[in-house]
This record gives structure tokens, C-alpha cells and sequence, in this order.
């Protein structure tokens, strides 16, 4: 299901690409190639996307998410996906959030594309704690993923200001200084014998309205999955290999266009 889901968020740029595409080219005048259109900022504005911009025009973005997260250390959404509750934090649910900037250039009458790159925390923090004595960072003893995010992204525009959207890319993942991997494997003194490669990646899918050319405000979610390196055990010397850790967030988004 992980790599299904990555998959589809990826598939889902390039396909709705193509037919938004094929219907700017077959309303081009026939002198004027669709290419040039493209690259040109004079052309006509119009369409659902960003409708007073002409395609070939852009914008810089910048994303906020806020969310209920649900991860565990088998590569799974949490250990019961069937009883999700927004409002409960057991079984890994916890609140988490993430920040992201990039550029979206409009490519169809109905399309943009673009590139982004953001950070994402997934339950290290709880901000609540601010209105009593309990920490807000909760790092040391959560130990909840988090990392930096590089990729592209898609929306495309079905009817005036109603969006739906995919992207995905590389994910860093932070080892918590060397408090990575799960409790269970640290209590039974099983240890990182190298740095681990925790580069993975990240994808996602959205819905949502822009009130304007400026404003827009959906839901989405978002899955997040990373390499653990790998465990030696401090007695045997045994090297466990292939480790993963997953986490998915359902969340509302704001985006601000500029």
C-alpha cells in the first residue's frame, strides 16, 4: 500500500497534466505552436486556475498543515487504522504540523505545477502545554518522526476555485540523536553500529477552495515514510537490516500565493 500510495500521488502530476494540456493545444490558433503559448506571458488569462494570470505565468506559495498523526516502526498507519480518532492521541495519534515554500507555474488553463521543499514535525510537540508545567518539547521522551521535504507538486482546478492536488518527493528524516528507532530495540541495548541512511520519501493528496488568487484553504493527507538504518546487537555483533518507519497526518492546509 506504501508504494501504491507513492505511486499515485506522482502519477496523479503527469496524468492530470495530459488532458489539461491536449485542450490548451487543440484551442491554439494553428500558427502558433503549444509550446510558445506555453512560454508565453502574454497569452490570455482565463480558466479555473488562477484565472486572472495568462499560462506561462507563476507564483512562490507557502504552505502551513496542521493535523492528527498515525505512525508506528512496521512500515503500517498506526496500529488500528480502523478506529482513527481525531481528538484521542493514543496509538501513535498525536498532533503534528509542517511548513512549506516553493513555485507553481500555471501550465494549463487549468493546471499548475511546481517544485517545494518544507520540513514537518510529527508529534514532537505539544503546544497545549504552554497553559501548564509540562514541556512543549516533547522530543526526548515522544521520539516522533520529523525531517526536511523536497519535491514537486500539482493541482489542478475542476471548477472555479475548487482544487484538488498531489504531490511528493524526498524525505530526510532527523535520528533524534541517535534515538531514532524504537524504544523496545533501545531497552534491549540493541544500538546503531553507522549512520543510517534515513533518506525515503514522502506523497500526498488534497481537496480543497481558494478564496482567491491569493487564499486557499483545503484538507489533506499526507504519508511519510523512512529508512531506520539498521540495529547491531551489542552481544552477538548481529546486524538487523531493513527497518522502516511510517507515519501519515490528516490536516487541514492554508496556502498563501504570492
Amino acid at each position: 500500500m506504501n508504494k501504491t500510495l507513492f505511486a499515485l500521488a506522482l502519477a496523479s502530476t503527469g496524468l492530470l497534466a495530459g488532458p489539461v494540456l491536449a485542450q490548451d493545444s487543440s484551442a491554439a490558433p494553428s500558427a502558433t505552436p503549444a509550446s510558445d503559448q506555453v512560454a508565453d506571458s502574454t497569452a490570455p488569462a482565463g480558466g479555473n486556475y488562477q484565472s486572472s494570470q495568462p499560462v506561462g505565468s507563476g507564483n512562490g506559495f507557502i504552505d502551513a498543515n496542521v493535523g492528527r498523526t498515525n505512525g508506528n516502526s512496521n512500515g503500517g498507519f498506526g496500529s488500528d487504522a480502523s478506529d482513527f480518532n481525531f481528538f484521542n492521541g493514543h496509538r501513535g495519534r498525536r498532533t503534528g504540523y509542517g511548513l512549506l515554500g516553493g513555485y507553481r507555474w500555471k501550465v494549463g488553463h487549468d493546471l499548475g505545477l511546481g517544485v517545494e521543499a518544507g520540513y514537518t514535525d510529527l508529534g514532537n510537540y505539544r503546544l497545549r502545554n504552554v497553559f501548564n508545567s509540562q514541556p512543549v518539547n516533547q522530543r526526548e521522551t515522544t521520539n516522533a518522526l520529523r525531517g526536511w521535504m523536497l519535491g514537486v507538486n500539482g493541482r489542478i482546478d475542476l471548477a472555479p476555485q475548487w482544487y484538488v492536488s498531489a504531490h511528493g518527493g524526498y524525505f530526510r528524516a532527523n535520528d533524534n540523536n541517535d534515538r531514532y528507532y524504537d524504544t523496545v530495540s533501545q531497552e534491549l541495548g540493541f544500538s546503531d553500529g553507522s549512520h543510517p541512511g534515513r533518506g525515503s520519501w514522502y506523497a500526498g493528496i488534497g481537496t480543497g477552495w481558494d478564496v482567491n488568487d491569493h487564499f486557499g484553504i483545503g484538507v489533506g493527507y499526507d504519508y511519510f515514510h523512512a529508512n531506520a538504518g539498521h540495529f547491531t546487537n551489542p552481544t552477538t555483533g548481529e546486524r538487523i537490516t531493513g527497518l522502516k518507519r511510517s507515519t501519515g497526518i490528516v490536516s487541514l492546509v492554508g496556502e498563501y500565493r504570492f
